[in-house]
């Protein structure tokens, strides 16, 4: 049975009178101008990053003659792949030459090779020995612990020039000129920031697994090993792509030690390549698909880890 409300006392019971029904305002919201700058800066940064890859991209792709009439479109000129059977050794000298190639050879096997075993060398090395100087800075207490630490982090106000000469006295004297370990001993050991990265997440590893671990006996070496380290697997992945991305791009240093073509190193290797050529205009289409093959690889590998190494650098910023 439905119940009929009664109307309170005082209610006011007369209708509205009728007229134009009362508009509704929309939702006048402000334009998201910090959002559309912020999309507009993306793209400016964009197109800024991705116009030289691509010019490099169009600039191999061409008949170096052709580029030498200044030719100024923006697809490849004179289609052709011989810019990179020049580099990967798959076209004769006269091939080369009739393309408006220099007629200059890249061992490009070989100097991959190089930078293969130099970048992972020094990236073993740095990412092992930054791990334990990061532990023991971060875990273990012994008297000066953090005044040590604040003189080790002064060391990345010193710029790297200001050490090439001394480091590189050193390696002549040790007599390790064109040799591999003349070029990863610089960069084998530590580096400020590594320890200083690896430290902000290993101090906030859980001291619950590492006392019961030390009631079972573990010492030092099975506690970084056993529990730091599998706990750290993703920040020591970062550190070692970054460290080996630079080991990769180093140039000015193998070009002072490295010289000999047994040891000699890619980005060492293009450099020579342009000053081989005999006459005329550089082979700029050679030079470019070499360079973009040697870069290949390095973002092939910051395609794939890029995320995870962003993220790891954002973390630690908030530790």
């Amino acid at each position: 049975m439905a119940i009929a409300s009664t109307p309170q006392a005082g209610a006011d019971l007369t209708p509205p009178p009728p007229g134009r029904p009362r508009s509704v305002r929309p939702d006048r919201r402000g334009v998201p101008w910090g959002r559309i700058a912020g999309w507009a800066t993306l793209v400016v940064v964009m197109i800024v990053t991705l116009v030289p890859f691509y010019w490099m991209l169009r600039t191999s792709l061409s008949n170096t003659r052709a580029l030498a009439a200044g030719s100024g479109e923006l697809l490849p000129v004179d289609f052709t792949l011989g810019a990179y059977k020049r580099v990967l050794g798959l076209s004769t000298t006269a091939e080369a030459v009739s393309e408006g190639g220099s007629g200059a050879s890249v061992n490009f096997w070989l100097y991959l090779r190089n930078s293969v075993i130099v970048a992972t060398l020094v990236t073993a090395g740095q990412v092992f020995f930054s791990a334990m100087a990061a532990y023991a800075f971060a875990r273990l207490s012994w008297p000066g612990r953090d005044t040590v630490f604040f003189l080790f982090l002064s060391a990345l106000m010193i710029p790297p020039i200001f050490t090439t000469l001394p480091n590189f006295i050193l390696i002549k004297d040790l007599g390790l000129l064109n040799t591999y370990l003349g070029i990863v001993l610089p960069g084998l050991l530590m580096t400020p920031f590594a320890v200083f990265f690896l430290r902000q997440f290993f101090l906030n590893a859980s001291h619950e697994l590492e006392e019961a671990a030390r009631i079972d006996g573990a010492g030092h070496a099975r506690i970084f090993l056993r529990i730091i380290v599998p706990l750290n697997q993703a920040p020591i992945t970062t550190l070692a792509i970054l460290t080996y991305i630079t080991a990769w791009n180093d140039y000015f240093w193998p070009l002072l030690v490295g010289k000999s073509e047994n040891v000699r190193v890619l980005t060492v290797a293009l450099g020579v390549f342009q000053a081989q050529t005999q006459r005329g205009t550089p082979d700029w289409a050679g030079l470019m698909a070499a360079t973009l093959i040697a870069a290949l690889p390095i973002m092939v590998l910051f395609a794939v880890f890029g995320r995870r190494v962003i993220n790891s650098i954002g973390f630690t910023g908030i530790k």
